[in-house]
């Protein structure tokens, strides 16, 4: 089975093409490095010994794109590249809903003049907005999106789920996923865009490693354990083997709804301030931090019900908050 990976030296994307590889999948992989580094190739190569071919395609380009839907024939695709900033999302909407929605709508139409038809979506816990009830499950509604990268998202699973409204035979699974974190455990791929990172685990690492001269906290005046976001911080080898777990269910014609929808988190809660004494312990460095006011965009507190993953997909993320340190910390050790 041959299967497209877009955003495939991306962060989550090298570890699910891990994952599809160790599986026994043939993986095609498109990405533009325009928020990541063709050396992930080589991590890639050195951890499961196959050379994955990667198309440096800008997938918003509807001609480039299916240019290369004419080279490879699939049976079915991960779609993971856009662009995931949500601060840069404020400051950029229009980038981001002309990047994120039209690559979306060119994968979907490559597959579609192939005759393929299975897709796994990258969706996010941001489509959640400030949730009335936690923890959130696949029933709990949508809120307003707190960001144009949110609404990036609800849009995608509102074309995607019109779309096997009026497509039946094209199947579609829709992952909203939480904060993946960490590293791969050989410590051969990890987080590392091209761009200065933003979220909180490479901040972290980054700034115990001298790379930054200190970080901030955004935000101590949540209604919060101490004040602080409370995030659903999952490792990202869990979350690329739920990919792979979500590819054989909708190959495999399983579920009821098309799309079918599953959350994917830790399901426990962990304040930013939480997170950081997490760190503390596991690599005995003291964090240079500072205490910040809010940042536009955030919302105040989101975790996952993950029993539906469980129950339909057999996922069952085997790594807390302490792999997720320390495997993170190795990778910046040694990157």
């Amino acid at each position: 089975m041959k299967i497209l990976v877009t955003g495939g030296t991306g962060y989550i994307g090298s570890h699910t093409i891990v994952d599809l590889l160790e599986n026994g999948f043939e993986v095609v992989s498109v990405d533009n490095f325009h928020n990541s580094r063709p050396t992930t190739l080589d991590g890639i190569e050195a951890i499961t010994g196959v050379r994955v071919k990667n198309y440096e395609v800008d997938l918003a380009d509807r001609a480039a794109t299916l240019a290369m839907f004419d080279k490879e024939k699939f049976d079915g695709a991960i779609h993971f590249a856009a662009y995931k900033l949500v601060g840069e999302s404020v400051d950029k909407p229009l980038e981001y809903y002309r990047n994120n929605t039209n690559s979306l709508l060119n994968v979907i139409e490559g597959l579609r003049l192939q005759g393929s038809s299975n897709l796994v979506f990258s969706s996010s816990c941001s489509v959640y907005g400030n949730a009335d009830e936690l923890p959130v499950t696949e029933a709990t509604p949508r809120k307003v999106a707190e960001s144009p990268y949110a609404l990036t998202k609800q849009m995608g699973e509102d074309m995607i789920s019109d779309y096997c409204k009026a497509v039946p035979d094209f199947k579609a699974v829709l992952l909203r996923y939480f904060n993946p974190a960490g590293a791969h455990e050989s410590g051969k791929i990890g987080e590392d865009p091209s761009n200065p990172a933003t979220s909180l685990v490479p901040v972290i690492t980054q700034t115990a490693a001298g790379k930054r001269g200190g970080m901030k906290v955004f935000g101590t005046d949540y209604n919060t354990r101490d004040g602080s976001c409370v995030r659903d911080y999952i490792h990202v080898q869990d979350l690329a083997h739920a990919h792979t777990l979500a590819l054989r269910y909708v190959m495999g014609g399983k579920g009821t709804k098309n799309p079918s929808l599953f959350n994917l988190g830790i399901g426990e809660g962990l304040t930013v301030l939480e997170a950081i004494n997490a760190f503390e312990k596991v690599s005995g460095t003291k964090l240079n931090y500072e205490l910040g006011p809010r940042r536009a965009g955030d919302v105040i507190a989101v975790y996952a019900d993950r029993s539906l993953a469980t129950k339909e997909l057999g996922w069952e993320p085997a790594r807390g908050v302490e792999e997720i340190m320390r495997t993170a910390w190795a990778w910046e050790l040694g990157s």
